[in-house]
């Protein structure tokens, strides 16, 4: 799950002010709350067009991606965020990337690190701390100058999303700025999304997952990471397709479920994938068979 299905909520029961709520990083020590790994193309990377090459030669340098956002919500409205430098961090070099193998990847181990938001207003509240949409995190410990209470159950309806980067938040500044999130704060429900940037390919255990959550709305994008990964002919999508809405329904009988099809993809509308990325002076500049 992503930071809108797994943002902490806790309840400050004591009136007063100056409320901490502190998180440290864990990266290898032996205290400290999160491990985060963070996917950052290799600063010694260089691409150039392999539809020219044949494969990905060394050409520009990549620069690595910024840290994740901890976004802090306070009765529902985001008031601050922040974010812990370094970290675990997974490492790849996409001149390796071709579409039959994954890319070349190796691992950094980080230093342990804290996460602080201090002078919170007075009184009863309900706390957010919602999760970097683009980075794994492992929480270990949550701490505060005054007591908490977990929350119990919202009352909203749930609304269950699944589909791509662009459902997972690829591009998006903060957790809370992700499209499903902005949606469903919206709407008035509470979301779990399961946004599988590159990764929504109707895996059979992604309709497991959503066959068993509870969930009073179900959407589903589908298509697009299908065409990028060129895994599937027409012959072999349909009944994928029906497949995976029918493990769902297993679950979920009468919950209403709506089917989206790929946006606009400018990439793909005259090109078939698979999509092979190509860089020009460390930038992105667009996608070849």
């Amino acid at each position: 799950m992503h930071a809108s299905a797994g943002a902490a909520r806790e309840r400050h029961a004591q009136h007063r002010a100056g409320a901490e709520a502190e998180g440290d990083a864990q990266r290898g020590g032996d205290e400290g709350v999160r491990d985060r790994r963070r996917v950052v193309p290799s600063t010694e990377d260089r691409v150039e067009d392999p539809a020219d090459q044949g494969h990905a030669e060394r050409g520009a340098h990549l620069p690595p991606r910024p840290d994740g956002a901890y976004g802090l919500v306070i009765d529902g409205r985001r008031v601050r965020q922040g974010t812990i430098p370094g970290g675990r961090v997974l490492r790849i070099d996409p001149s390796t990337w071709s579409s039959g193998t994954a890319p070349q990847a190796e691992v950094e181990e980080g230093r342990p690190g804290l996460l602080r938001f201090a002078d919170l207003p007075a009184g009863s509240k309900e706390v957010e701390i919602w999760l970097p949409h683009d980075e794994a995190t492992e929480l270990f410990t949550l701490r505060s100058n005054a007591a908490l209470d977990a929350s119990g159950h919202s009352g909203r309806k749930t609304w269950l999303h699944h589909g791509s980067s662009i459902s997972h938040g690829s591009n998006a500044r903060h957790p809370t700025g992700i499209w499903p999130a902005m949606a469903a704060r919206l709407a008035g429900v509470d979301l779990v999304n399961l946004g599988l940037g590159g990764s929504a390919l109707l895996d059979p255990f992604v309709a497991r997952t959503i066959r068993d959550q509870q969930a009073d709305f179900i959407s589903l994008k589908l298509g697009i990471n299908v065409v990028n990964m060129d895994l599937m002919r027409l012959r072999g999508f349909g009944p994928a397709v029906h497949g995976f809405l029918d493990t769902i329904r297993e679950g979920h009988e009468a919950t209403p479920l709506l089917v989206l099809s790929p946006i606009l993809c400018p990439i793909h509308e005259d090109t078939p994938g698979p999509s092979l990325p190509v860089f020009s002076g460390g930038q992105l500049v667009r996608h070849t068979r």
